[in-house]
């Protein structure tokens, strides 16, 4: 019996998003694709299809920090909406944005 894919989303910050398109082939599953929408700049947008695992790939590689991904609870059905409020964020909620901790000071 396989073990079942992970279920997430992701919710992009459009008005922030400069196109750059560097979340395209950093998406494991391959489920962020360029649209033809542009956001008030005039830049083009990436859309995401159905399948994300909520691996944080995108977020990792966006310098804009456009990302917010969620992972899905295992139990609910399709059109469940993420749990950013779970406390352990390794099954459910809302993954941590490790470029935003601070950085150790260095020891003289």
């Amino acid at each position: 019996m396989s073990r079942p894919q992970p279920k997430g989303t992701v919710v992009i910050d459009t008005a922030r998003c400069k196109g750059c398109e560097l979340c395209i082939p950093a998406c494991p599953p391959a489920v962020l694709r360029m649209s033809t929408r542009r956001n008030a700049s005039g830049y083009l947008l990436p859309e995401l299809l159905e399948g994300c695992t909520g691996c944080g790939a995108c977020l990792l590689v966006c310098p804009d920090y456009c990302f917010e991904v969620y992972r899905l609870e295992g139990d609910k059905q399709a059109g469940a909406q993420p749990s950013p409020s779970a406390a352990d964020g390794a099954r459910s909620g809302r993954v941590a944005d490790t470029r935003e901790l601070p950085v150790a000071q260095e020891i003289q």
